[in-house]
């Protein structure tokens, strides 16, 4: 049974929004370095509190977590069986289970989101429901101080849109809803030019705004294969034109892309 020091550690990174995983050696025999029942907690930058003894074992322990914690790592929990000398080269002449679980692993699917607006503001709330990480860009302030703080969603304000694609995460999917035509063009060619990794590209807005928007970036020379992956409008057409409801149908619409996504 985990302690209070470590229940309380975990409550905290759990707050923060920082992936960890706890070591707790359920059985042993012989001289072993710490008690039955002992924890560490690993986060990807090392031990964050708790021991399970220290020296070998916990090196092998904070190896094992690392790996679990890591970015493609499908596994949640890991059992493994130690002789530590044979296996760690400890003088102890022990062995030892360790049974590894994961808590909030490193989150492999990331969404980047281009305006703070109305209809963003709700969409924010919603993804950090789901098992996503989301980072949410505009040049205003006072838009991104109405979203929630912390946890898994990254607010990013900056002087002009296209200073945050540096920010976006390989292989994310974009969203683009700023205040309107004008500022996602500068968006969608600078996205082109820089050859981000990108899986879905979404821009909101009406049938009448993706045909000018794709007319103009054919005319700017931007190929066909990039603005064919363009979509546009974004979403699912489940409801009406309340920012509730549109983010409702993008919600949807990405959620089967990453069902898709996996399933292949």
């Amino acid at each position: 049974m985990l302690d209070h020091a470590v229940l309380r550690e975990i409550e905290k990174l759990q707050r923060e929004g920082v992936p960890c995983c706890i070591a707790t050696i359920v059985d042993g025999r012989g001289s072993i370095p710490q008690i039955v029942g002992a924890s560490a907690i690993f986060t990807r930058d090392g031990l964050a509190g708790g021991t399970v003894g220290g020296g070998a074992l916990e090196e092998m322990c904070r190896q094992t977590a690392f790996e679990l914690l890591g970015h493609g790592s499908a596994a949640k929990t890991r059992f493994r069986r130690c002789n530590l000398q044979r296996d760690l080269g400890m003088t102890c002449g022990g062995w030892v289970a360790l049974y590894f679980e994961v808590y909030r692993r490193e989150l492999d699917w990331n969404i980047a989101i281009f305006g703070a607006g109305h209809v963003a503001q709700v969409l924010c709330r919603f993804l950090t429901e789901l098992d996503c990480r989301v980072l949410c860009i505009d040049t205003r302030a006072e838009w991104l101080n109405r979203l929630p703080q912390g946890g898994k969603l990254d607010i990013c304000q900056v002087k002009d849109y296209r200073d945050g694609i540096d920010r976006i995460a390989a292989g994310a999917d974009v969203i683009l809803m700023t205040m309107g035509h004008g500022s996602d063009l500068p968006i969608l060619k600078a996205l082109h030019a820089r050859k981000v990794e990108i899986a879905h590209l979404g821009v909101i807005g009406s049938d009448g705004k993706s045909k000018a928007m794709r007319r103009q970036l054919k005319e700017d020379g931007i190929p066909r294969d990039f603005i064919d992956r363009i979509i546009c409008p974004v979403g699912e057409k489940v409801g009406n034109n309340t920012p509730a409801e549109i983010a409702i149908g993008i919600v949807s619409q990405f959620l089967r892309f990453r069902n898709a996504q996996q399933a292949a």
